[in-house]
């Protein structure tokens, strides 16, 4: 019921929302890295699909099948690293708004309304202006099956171990509570189903149930390269000129909605992934899917989070999953007719609103409050457009990562010469700003003073860097200063001694450098550095 949902954003038959719904369960079992996550349609991929399929599912097969070969060939490339610049506020903050939106999403179907609006914002003034006509019906049950839910999941975290010593009575107590409280969605959408249907048989209805569901496999078959209209065929050429940036959006935000959920999941249950193999298995996923007239698929996060929720151990459950969608399609799609959508939205609800992380905003705050920037851009624009938030999060990420390439610390400390020691590698961004804290010292100094370079925490340097320094030392030397550097690492050194800089000097440490500035200014000794200065 919840793929038929997604079919009708981009507005393609509801039985295109099944067909989607199986082919990434088996795929992901095999090459997927994260147990939880679930690649099936999703609202996100669907909306952004009714932007380019132009409510034709030829397009949006097609449009499945090229994203797939994109993210295929991205993932062999092993292209997967640019999805680490993706860091852990820009995930809590979508994690964290995306479980707001999908909650608030189904409030709908618990008061039983119809009509309201997709977006956010629209849907909150809505639902608020429109709570009068709430359906007590689906109200009462939904609430009842939240509220199920909610015990079922506590009675599961503090339901102690039972011991082998245990009477056999016991353990099966024991075995019946667990198997309860791990399948209790299942247990309550099959509680609210009969419930629905016992009320049909006595012929009322109080709730909104999902309703007729196609049924039927698809056809295995190539995906579409053209288009019978009735002016004649579209080629493929007009069909991917049609499509456009979609080509580049569609499997881009797949990708980003994937890896974001599978990072968020990993974090919080404690295992790595493979960002590499996680292209590999949506890319594929996608050009399988495309033979099954699936349209484009990614991570979703409200069935994974189900199947987190549900306790799924490993990616198997996919198969589970896949087969269990065949099944249905195949024979059971009759028997969906009676589920309440207030049940299904219980259990949306009741998935979701653990992954909502409220500590984050105060642990960042005590560990480092530039990164509720990125954390609060995100969580606000996602409310907007979820895209919008990921790629507004990433954005700012990046940029205050280029700012601290770009100003790494430069400790100076003063004597009869200047040592200056920058806190890490220097990149071209940062060697103006190294010239300009080196000149500004060492020339404004009562005399001048020499400069020497402690280069002990630098472990490259690009050629953008050695021209800086080559034209620091002819500044410094134009002075009557010089500039010796210490510290060298052997692949810093192999530069500077390949670029052949005129007048370069290099002593293993510092000491020995000051005492060789020392000797020169007369003195068997420099002075000792008597203060420190932090430049930023």
């Amino acid at each position: 019921p919840r793929s038929q949902g997604c079919a009708s954003a981009p507005s393609v038959p509801l039985q295109y929302g099944l067909y989607s719904s199986f082919m990434g369960c088996f795929v992901y079992c095999f090459l997927g890295t994260a147990k939880d996550v679930t690649l099936g349609p999703t609202a996100i991929m669907s909306l952004l699909v009714s932007s380019y399929a132009f409510h034709e599912p030829v397009y949006a097969v097609l449009l499945a099948f090229l994203s797939g070969c994109i993210q295929l060939a991205m993932g062999l490339l092993h292209l997967g690293f640019l999805l680490d610049f993706i860091s852990c506020p820009v995930i809590k903050g979508f994690t964290s708004a995306a479980s707001i939106t999908i909650s608030f999403n189904q409030i709908k179907n618990i008061l039983g309304l119809q009509g309201i609006p997709r977006q956010f914002f629209l849907q909150v003034y809505e639902t608020l202006r429109r709570i009068g006509e709430t359906r007590a019906g689906d109200a009462v049950l939904g609430l009842t099956c939240l509220a199920a839910l909610a015990g079922l999941r506590a009675m599961k975290s503090r339901l102690p171990q039972a011991a082998p010593a245990e009477p056999l009575a016991v353990r099966i107590s024991y075995l019946i509570v667990w198997i309860s409280a791990t399948a209790r969605n299942a247990l309550v959408v099959l509680f609210a189903g009969l419930v629905a249907y016992s009320f049909q048989v006595m012929g009322s209805q109080p709730f909104r149930l999902t309703g007729s569901i196609p049924q039927g496999l698809p056809a295995l078959r190539p995906p579409p390269f053209s288009l019978a209209a009735p002016n004649g065929t579209i080629p493929f050429q007009s069909m991917v000129q049609d499509m456009g940036v979609g080509l580049a959006v569609v499997p881009l935000m797949g990708l980003l909605e994937t890896i974001a959920i599978a990072k968020a999941f990993a974090s919080q249950n404690g295992y790595r992934i493979d960002p590499d193999q996680e292209l590999l298995a949506l890319g594929v996923a996608n050009v399988l899917g495309s033979f099954v007239s699936s349209y484009p698929t990614t991570g979703s996060f409200g069935r994974t989070a189900v199947n987190a929720q549900s306790g799924v151990c490993t990616p198997a459950g996919g198969l589970v999953t896949g087969a269990l969608v065949l099944l249905s399609l195949a024979y059971l799609t009759s028997l969906f007719y009676y589920i309440p959508k207030a049940a299904l939205a219980a259990v949306i609800i009741s998935a979701v609103v653990p992954m909502f992380d409220a500590a984050i905003f105060r642990t960042l705050w005590r560990v480092k409050r530039l990164d509720l920037v990125p954390l609060c851009v995100t969580f606000l624009l996602c409310f907007w457009e979820v895209q919008y938030g990921i790629v507004a999060g990433v954005l700012l990420s990046g940029i205050l990562l280029l700012y601290s390439i770009a100003r790494p610390p430069i400790k100076v400390s003063e004597g009869a010469v200047l040592l200056v020691q920058p806190g890490s590698s220097l990149h071209f961004p940062a060697v103006e700003h190294l010239r300009d804290s080196v000149c500004s010292r060492a020339l404004g100094a009562s005399p001048p003073r020499s400069v020497i370079l402690d280069c002990c925490h630098i472990s490259s340097i690009d050629y953008t860097v050695v021209v800086g320094l080559a034209e620091l030392q002819q500044e410094l030397h134009s002075h009557g200063l010089s500039l010796a550097f210490c510290g060298l690492k052997d692949p810093v050194l192999q530069v500077l001694l390949s670029a052949d800089l005129e007048g370069f000097q290099h002593f293993p440490s510092w000491e020995e450098a000051e005492q060789c500035r020392g000797a020169e200014l007369g003195g068997s000794r420099a002075e000792p550095f008597t203060s420190t200065a932090e430049s930023t």
